[in-house]
């Protein structure tokens, strides 16, 4: 059964309510522009309080700085869903050095680290807590020419898998959000002759929309899903129904 608006906004409210939730929009690195991102209206979720923090989130001292005004501002965060991110072209490992695979690592290994260290002794004393990291159908679809990113995305998933039954125990969920290619703006200068090779690939016969990534991650973040954890949910339209 198809979703309306209302029921979206109904379910954002019931998880605010249920959860105590405070909203965190985490960043890319030190400097970002905050022009092309879409920031949550909280005016029409009166029951969320959101700040909108910058830091440099694949550095201790940026984490820190971070949580100190994230808890100044809003308290201690329930809930965290790393998303940080770099460029990520597709080339053959001949182009590739060591220092383009490092910062790989750095965004999707490293950092989901440092923010889970952080936030950990709130969720671990709550004996509540969700770590939703967003990682991508690539790791499962063995994308070649793109190595470095697929490694590691391949390595923050089992990071999360382990993570997942480390703290399962404390009440604390760590699962990952895998969507496929989902065009958005920065996708406007890819060939045209590109998105339609992908497109086909697509059981569903749709592009996948930032909804659809959002809806996962409010379902992981929920009551409802507390007994899931340790699970990576490919959102790509049937792209790895495996």
């Amino acid at each position: 059964m198809a979703r309306n608006q209302s029921e979206r906004r109904s379910q954002h409210e019931r998880l605010a309510a249920r959860t105590e939730l405070r909203t965190v929009r985490w960043l890319l690195p030190d400097p970002p522009r905050v022009g092309p991102f879409r920031v949550v209206r909280t005016d029409q979720l009166p029951e969320v309080e959101a700040a909108l923090v910058r830091a440099d989130v694949t550095t201790e001292e940026g984490v820190d700085a971070l949580y100190r005004e994230t808890e100044a501002r809003l308290g201690p965060p329930d809930i965290l869903v790393p998303n940080a991110t770099c460029d990520q072209p597709l080339r053959p490992i001949e182009e590739y050095d060591w220092t383009f695979h490092q910062a790989m690592l750095d965004f999707f290994v490293k950092s989901p680290f440092l923010l889970t260290k952080r936030g950990l002794a709130h969720m671990k004393q709550r004996k509540w807590g969700r770590i939703i990291n967003i990682t991508s159908e690539v790791f499962q679809r063995s994308v070649g020419k793109f190595s470095a990113y697929v490694a590691a995305k391949g390595g923050q998933i089992g990071w999360s898998r382990s993570m997942a039954t480390e703290l399962a125990p404390f009440g604390v969920t760590v699962n990952c959000v895998a969507p496929g290619w989902i065009p958005v703006e920065r996708h406007d200068k890819v060939p045209q002759a590109e998105k339609d090779g992908y497109f086909k690939l697509i059981p569903m016969g749709r592009w996948g929309v930032p909804q659809d990534v959002a809806d996962a991650v409010l379902y992981l973040a929920s009551e409802e899903a507390g007994f899931v954890t340790g699970q990576t949910i490919c959102v790509n339209g049937g792209m790895t129904p495996w």
